[in-house]
């Protein structure tokens, strides 16, 4: 099958168009896609052809770890949740064959939404709407974490086992693989974790990415479809309320365009009430919420460390990175302040 269009980085049309006609309902003749921008990851296109439109997913170009970018991990999870109630898009069909596209990819629906990054894009709704729409990113975590992995077929999707303890040495080697500098608040906020991990909420499905630009929101300012489930596992799921909380913060810190900043837009929910409504949806014991405020900061912190390393290398795309190193310091030092935070 021939492409109707010149093929998008990383998609044969011709190759998927074979593919999709006999697998994916609807699919058929000539292919049209376009890459859709904001991806930092895996690659992200709308398909059309036939009688529908549809959203491929697969890998980045290039070399890539084994153990990354695992597109089976994502399909399976919204495969999974598709009767739960939590908004995911349908899934269609997983191609783990790689001499259709040369990676593993997945089909997906295309669900109508919009993301928000920016205050300054959720603003403009006016502080009501901007209450509904945090409000409903909370319920949300919340009804994910409800879910029995057992009972979706989620058995032996993750290692819960040790979770915390695990997190704490991951994101340490991270930070030890992109450090461009001394930072001893980061060895401080190490030692202090691995010193005291606490025990575990009840195991759970983790996002590990949760924020409300990886949620589509719809026009009625609902929730249409949590997307990007690519660090998606079995564990503890306050990690999760941590990280949305820890974005927060640092979005009132950073600077420029590169850090996510729609917790600051008027009638956002405030990050106490984030935490009380969690709770009471949840039914989880907050008492040690400080340890995964640290461990979200020492982990946001890690990732950033990263970005200002290649920033530095000049192997970064866009404007507002210089105004990332910066802000390392306060949330590691947010990190340590939250270790005797009371909830």
């Amino acid at each position: 099958m021939r492409a109707a269009s010149h093929d998008p980085p990383g998609l044969d049309l011709g190759r998927l168009g074979d593919w999709m006609s006999l697998t994916v309902p609807g699919a058929g003749g000539p292919l049209e896609a376009r890459l859709i921008a904001g991806g930092k990851s895996n690659l992200t296109y709308e398909v059309t052809g036939g009688t529908g439109t549809w959203i491929v997913r697969r890998p980045p170009l290039g070399h890539r770890l084994a153990t990354a970018h695992d597109m089976a991990r994502e399909y399976r999870v919204m495969a999974a949740l598709q009767a739960t109630g939590v908004p995911v898009p349908r899934t269609y069909a997983l191609c783990q064959d790689e001499d259709v596209l040369g990676a593993p990819f997945y089909v997906m629906e295309r669900v109508r939404g919009r993301t928000y990054r920016f205050a300054a894009e959720l603003a403009p709704l006016g502080p009501d709407r901007a209450r509904e729409i945090s409000t409903a990113l909370v319920d949300t975590l919340a009804m994910l974490h409800r879910v029995e992995p057992g009972a979706v077929g989620l058995d032996g999707f993750g290692r819960p086992e040790g979770f915390l303890a695990r997190q704490v040495s991951r994101w340490k080697a991270q930070f030890d693989a992109s450090r461009t500098r001394d930072l001893p608040a980061a060895d401080e906020l190490h030692a202090r974790l691995s010193a005291d991990v606490p025990a575990e909420s009840a195991t759970g499905i983790v996002h590990g990415d949760y924020r409300l630009d990886n949620v589509l929101v719809d026009d009625r300012d609902r929730p249409a479809a949590v997307i990007d489930w690519e660090m998606a596992t079995l564990g503890d799921p306050l990690t999760d309320v941590a990280l949305l909380t820890v974005y927060g913060r640092l979005g009132g810190a950073a600077t420029g365009d590169s850090i996510v900043d729609v917790a600051s837009a008027p009638g956002y929910l405030s990050e106490a009430e984030i935490i009380e409504r969690y709770a009471a949806h949840s039914g989880r014991d907050m008492s040690r919420f400080g340890f995964y405020l640290g461990l979200a900061s020492y982990k946001l912190a890690a990732i950033l460390e990263g970005i200002h390393h290649r920033h530095l290398r000049g192997l970064t795309v866009g404007e507002g990175f210089d105004g990332i190193g910066p802000v390392i310091h306060p949330l590691l030092d947010g990190g340590l302040a939250a270790l005797t935070e009371h909830f």
